[in-house]
């Protein structure tokens, strides 16, 4: 039976570094995938040109095409400062997609990363799907970033304990391949958001459960619907 699931990101290129191959292999499964972006993602840098906000949109929805989503939603949440947000909106926000897909399975940041806005999602997802009655989310799962997850020093924040792997084994080269997209977000090796980086990643996660490659996870819940 196909599933409805929905990614909530902060950035571009948050969704393919989290769950690209997730995402892949939910699409070839006939699951159908929808992507949220919340944060712009250029304007901590200054104040992009038309031509850049232009470009960051078209690899957006190149990488979405080459991973197969269902649909991709990008919105204009402040980038790295969704801390001066009041976080019943974002939380509404989410309520929203949530109420427009009625996903059974929820992707999205886990709450230590060092990126503001990574937290700060993951505090809205958490609070808009709370388990009340006939609410449609029966999986709810955080991903890990390169570049913002491992960065965060012990003792800072919550460490990313992994409960829940993916086989991405049949679709690394489509995570990789949508990482290319994102070829202006991506650093050379050996920065930990190279595709080197994020391929020795998938196979380390792999090997860490008997996998040619994986996406790890935490499992915020599970609850199994209705028979």
């Amino acid at each position: 039976m196909s599933q409805t699931v929905l990614v909530i990101a902060a950035h571009p290129d948050d969704e393919v570094l989290g769950c690209g191959g997730a995402i892949a292999r939910h699409a070839a499964r006939s699951d159908r995938v929808h992507v949220a972006i919340l944060a712009q993602g250029l304007y901590s840098r200054g104040e992009p040109t038309d031509a850049e906000v232009a470009a960051l949109r078209s690899a957006s929805e190149k990488a979405s095409a080459i991973l197969r989503v269902a649909s991709l939603d990008l919105l204009d949440y402040p980038d790295n400062r969704m801390d001066t947000v009041a976080r019943l909106d974002v939380t509404q926000t989410v309520e929203q997609l949530i109420a427009t897909h009625r996903p059974s399975v929820v992707y999205t940041h886990w709450a230590g990363d060092v990126n503001v806005d990574h937290r700060r999602i993951h505090e809205a997802v958490v609070t808009a799907c709370r388990p009340q009655p006939g609410h449609p989310v029966e999986t709810l799962l955080f991903f890990e970033i390169a570049s913002s997850t491992e960065w965060q020093p012990p003792g800072s924040a919550a460490p990313f304990l992994p409960n829940w792997f993916i086989d991405i084994s049949a679709t690394l080269d489509a995570k990789l391949s949508a990482l290319q997209a994102y070829a202006a977000e991506m650093r050379p090796w050996p920065h930990a958001r190279s595709l080197q980086a994020v391929e020795h990643l998938a196979r380390w996660r792999g090997a860490s459960v008997g996998y040619e490659a994986a996406e790890a996870f935490v499992l915020g819940r599970q609850r199994l619907g209705q028979q």
